[in-house]
C-alpha cells in the first residue's frame, strides 16, 4: 500500500474518530474517490486502534478511576465508579457482537459504499441536531444508569454503518438521555475504550493469522501515526464543545452527504 495513503489515513482517522462525523466513512471515503485500494477493515481498525491509545492518555485519570474500579470489581466491592465500568462494559457488547457477526458474514464490506456513507451521513446528522437541541440538560457521566447503558449500547450498533459515526451515535444517545455536551463527549469517549479494545484485539489474531509481513507493518505505522492526531483532536473536541453547540457537526455532514450524492447522480 502507498505510503501516502497510509499517512493520510492515519490522520483522518486521528481527526475524525471523536468528533461526530464518521471516521469509518472517510476512511472508506479515500479509495473509494480515489485510484487507490480498498484497504480493507483490518487496516481501518488499526488506525482505530492507534486512537485507542490518545484516549487513555487524555483521559487518564478517569482510566485511574476505572482500574481501580476493575480492582474491587473483582472483590466484590460495588461504589458509584465500579459500577460506572460495568455500564461501560455492557454498552459496549452489543456492538462487540453486531460487529464481530458483519466481519464475519461481509456484511461489513458491502456497506462501504459511496451511497451508504451519504445516505447514513445525512440521516444520523439529524439525529445529531435533533437530539443536540434539546433544553439545558445537568447529567453527568457519574450519574449514568444501567438502562442508559443499554440504550447507548444498543444505539451504538448504528456506527457500524459507514458515515453514521460511533461518536456521533453515542453522543446523541447520551444528549437524548439530558447529558451536559461536553459530558456526552467524555461518555462517548470512555466508551470507545472497550469498543475499539474488543474490536482492535481480533484484528491482531488475524494480522497475526494472516504471516502477512507488509500488512502487518502497514497496520502498525497507521496506528502509531493515527495516536498522535487523535490526541490533538480530542483536545480541540473538549475545548470546543464548552463554547458551542453540534450545529457545525451537522452542517459538515449535511453538506458532505449532499457532495456524494451530487458526485454519484449529477
Amino acid at each position: 500500500m502507498p505510503i501516502e495513503q497510509l499517512i493520510i489515513l492515519s490522520i483522518i482517522q486521528g481527526l475524525t474518530e471523536f468528533w461526530p462525523v464518521s471516521s469509518s466513512g472517510h476512511l472508506n471515503l479515500v479509495h473509494l474517490l480515489t485510484n487507490w485500494q480498498d484497504q480493507g477493515p483490518l487496516i481501518d481498525v488499526a488506525v482505530h486502534f492507534g486512537s485507542l491509545f490518545a484516549v487513555l492518555i487524555y483521559f487518564w485519570r478517569d482510566i485511574l478511576m476505572l482500574l481501580k474500579a476493575a480492582g474491587r470489581l473483582l472483590t466484590a466491592r460495588f461504589d458509584d465508579e465500579t459500577r460506572l465500568l460495568v455500564y461501560l462494559i455492557v454498552a459496549s457488547i452489543p456492538l462487540m457482537i453486531a460487529g464481530f457477526l458483519m466481519l464475519k458474514t461481509g456484511i461489513y464490506k458491502q456497506l462501504r459504499t459511496i451511497e451508504v456513507i451519504a445516505a447514513a451521513n445525512i440521516i444520523f446528522a439529524l439525529v445529531l441536531w435533533w437530539s443536540d437541541e434539546r433544553p439545558p440538560v445537568r447529567r453527568t457521566v457519574e450519574e449514568t444508569t444501567m438502562k442508559d447503558a443499554l440504550f447507548v449500547g444498543f444505539m451504538q450498533i448504528f456506527a457500524l454503518i459507514p458515515g453514521a459515526s460511533r461518536a456521533g451515535v453515542t453522543m446523541s444517545a447520551a444528549r437524548f438521555l439530558e447529558f451536559k455536551r461536553v459530558e456526552a463527549a467524555r461518555f462517548s469517549m470512555l466508551l470507545a475504550i472497550p469498543s475499539i479494545l474488543g474490536l482492535g484485539l481480533g484484528t491482531i489474531y488475524e494480522l497475526y493469522e494472516s504471516g502477512n509481513a507488509g500488512l502487518q507493518s502497514d497496520a502498525i505505522f497507521v496506528g502509531g501515526l493515527s495516536f498522535f492526531t487523535a490526541f490533538f483532536s480530542i483536545w480541540f473536541m473538549m475545548a470546543l464543545l464548552k463554547h458551542m453547540t453540534m450545529l457545525p457537526f451537522v452542517i459538515y455532514r449535511l453538506l458532505l452527504g449532499g457532495f456524494l450524492i451530487a458526485f454519484l447522480y449529477v
